[in-house]
């Protein structure tokens, strides 16, 4: 929402502040949510009231590839999981095993096949130059020899076919072992030891919990209103009389609709916003998707 000349010009200049603290105010735990469109600032003993020019929802996101979901290739029984929610994990770590003795079987009987074919190529060759001595000495016909020919061909298509197979299957039996693809905390387990999963089920969602920001949704109609390095003050409920600094870093260049559903059921569902990604300027306890508060303030020559 944008905030009237009058209001602006009541408050204290923004220049002589350099820390912040936000807040917001409800009416009740579950009613309409009345906003005061003003945030209290503190430098040392002063203090002085700072204007919102925009107020937006949002909530805590990983940034680019810091959050992965990680899933199973291959369908099977999960005969192991090493780890729960909050594991601490690192890239390569063993997430799960898959049950891969079926696969270990067939590429068992795969290598047998290969040895097998590898036999009979050495007999088959052997034949064919026993065989071709022979015609050249007019003994057998060039028809034994054309068989003898055939034969070993046929030996060198089943290698190939049975190394195929045993190439095939020793890949997919390596993707029954499910590793981490990025250092980070499991945050979330989708499923427990002995479940029976399809491919591509999710397993694991590990997010690198340092590489955190704000995902804003400002309404289209005050898109206008954000700036990059716009500073920015971010409030959560439950923890009341405490917020958290931080700075517009990305502006996206386009409107969407919105992903959370508005706290006020008087707003509309369908409302297209500006997903503003902003740059926490401290560290928080906000939990990654945790819905917040974010007051952009009427700062041009205050930093954070």
């Amino acid at each position: 929402m944008n905030i009237t000349n009058t209001i602006r010009k009541a408050v204290v200049p923004a220049a002589v502040v350099m820390g912040m603290a936000g807040y917001w105010q409800w009416s009740s735990p579950r009613a309409n949510r009345q906003w005061d469109p003003r945030v209290t600032v503190t430098a040392g003993r002063q203090s002085a009231t700072i204007p919102v020019t925009v107020r937006a929802e949002g909530q805590l996101v990983a940034y680019p590839g810091a959050e992965v979901i990680v899933g199973t290739e291959v369908g099977g029984r999960i005969v192991t999981l090493y780890v729960k929610e909050n594991s601490i994990v690192h890239k390569g770590d063993r997430i799960a095993d898959v049950d891969s003795r079926e696969q270990r079987a067939q590429l068992d009987e795969a290598r047998a096949q290969i040895k097998e074919a590898e036999a009979d190529i050495r007999y088959d060759t052997a034949e064919l130059a026993r065989m071709k001595a022979l015609v050249e000495a007019a003994v057998t016909s060039r028809e034994v020899l054309d068989r003898t020919q055939r034969d070993l061909d046929q030996a060198r298509a089943h290698r190939e076919l049975a190394a195929s197979t045993a190439e095939r299957l020793t890949t997919v039996i390596s993707k029954t072992r499910i590793t981490a693809p990025i250092d980070g905390t499991v945050v979330l387990r989708s499923i427990e030891n002995g479940e029976t999963v399809t491919a591509n089920t999710p397993l694991v969602t590990i997010a690198d919990l340092s590489k955190t920001r704000i995902q804003a949704e400002v309404d289209e109609f005050d898109a206008a209103s954000i700036k990059p390095s716009t500073p920015a003050v971010i409030t959560v409920e439950g923890y009341p009389g405490q917020s958290w600094k931080g700075r517009v870093e990305e502006i996206p260049g386009d409107v969407v609709r919105r992903q959370l559903k508005p706290s006020d059921p008087g707003q509309p569902t369908d409302a297209r916003v500006l997903l503003v990604k902003v740059k926490l300027m401290e560290s928080t306890p906000i939990k990654l998707n945790q819905r917040v508060m974010i007051d952009f303030l009427e700062m041009p020559s205050s930093k954070i």
